[in-house]
């Protein structure tokens, strides 16, 4: 993959973003920067995660920055154990290209994204104040309320990576050994496409069919790849909720018409979501988030932490849709 031209294509086709005069955007920004840190206080208050550590503003930045940031942090987590295979120079240019156009998409979309594997030991907290202040329009909510919101989410990640030691290295091999095993033919993939389609017929339910033309042996990796992914969203969620109207006074409005936001959309958008993988992304959210709340509601948010103490404690994804049986696992 060439990310420089995956950049260069993204920002080519990147639309204009909000129309906002200038001491309006300045003030966004300066806004920002300063939740970012209050936002994750306030999420260590809720997890108990943290104590010690740093309180660091996040980057604020507009959609080619997002672009940046988002290649930078492919390139790195890519280059720390993907597959053996190298692409020809005309085909990863090709490829940048393709995921460039991902990328435009995406870059109107994303409020925010936490990546552990640049800027350094903690990570780089990034928030694109532009759709930021485009979906908080949208939603007709206090500007300052979802701001402090969507820094709630991003904080969470963060202290996630930076609170427990091994979860950084660990992902990073989990995608390496998927990555290990995707240096098969294209015929392999085509063969099994048939039977993969064949699935999707019979299933009454959403499927996601790039997990169906996984061979066993990727199955299995993508499986623990996409509880913990599912974890990591959901429990974001659900703190950036659970701190409640005494920070975010219209916390239970703006989840409600979030929620309608994420699942909305023209037929052209809800076929770019599903094509890209984004419904499959909300579902992550929802099952992660009903997760969490079941198990803090059980066992409190001190039993809950016992998914972080080590890999085997992280749950699979049926226990991620049945969470009682991993309390029944973890806590007998």
């Amino acid at each position: 993959m060439d990310w420089n031209v995956a950049a260069s294509t993204a920002k080519r086709l990147l639309s204009a973003g909000p129309n906002i005069g200038r001491l309006d955007a300045m003030r966004a920004v300066h806004q920002l920067r300063g939740l970012s840190t209050k936002a994750e206080a306030h999420v260590r208050e809720v997890t108990g995660l943290g104590e010690g550590l740093p309180l660091l503003e996040g980057d604020v930045v507009d959609r080619a920055g997002w672009v940046d940031s988002a290649t930078e942090g492919m390139a790195a987590l890519l280059g720390k154990g993907g597959g053996s295979g190298r692409l020809s120079g005309m085909l990863a240019g090709t490829a940048g290209v393709q995921a460039g156009i991902v990328l435009a998409y995406l870059g109107t979309k994303v409020l925010g994204q936490y990546d552990p594997f640049t800027g350094g030991g903690f990570g780089r907290l990034v928030l694109v104040a532009p759709n930021i202040v485009a979906a908080q329009r949208a939603l007709d909510v206090p500007a300052e309320d979802f701001s402090q919101w969507v820094c709630l989410h991003e904080s969470t990640h963060r202290l996630q990576f930076t609170a427990v030691p091994w979860l950084r290295e660990h992902f990073a091999n989990e995608v390496g050994r998927l990555m290990n095993t995707m240096d098969e033919s294209s015929g392999a993939v085509l063969a099994r496409l048939p039977d993969a389609l064949r699935e999707v017929r019979k299933r009454s339910e959403k499927v996601n069919i790039i997990e169906l033309l996984q061979s066993p042996s990727q199955r299995l990796l993508l499986d623990r790849l996409l509880a913990l992914s599912t974890l990591l969203e959901g429990h974001a969620d659900h703190v950036m909720d659970a701190v409640g109207p005494d920070v975010v006074p219209s916390v239970h409005t703006i989840r409600s018409r979030f929620n309608q936001r994420r699942t909305g959309g023209g037929l052209g958008d809800r076929l770019l979501r599903a094509l890209l993988g984004v419904d499959a992304k909300i579902r992550q959210y929802e099952e992660g988030k009903a997760f969490t709340d079941h198990v803090v509601g059980e066992v409190g948010m001190a039993g809950f932490n016992a998914v972080w103490t080590s890999p085997n404690t992280l749950p699979t994804r049926a226990e991620i849709a049945e969470p009682a049986t991993w309390i029944r696992r973890i806590h007998g």
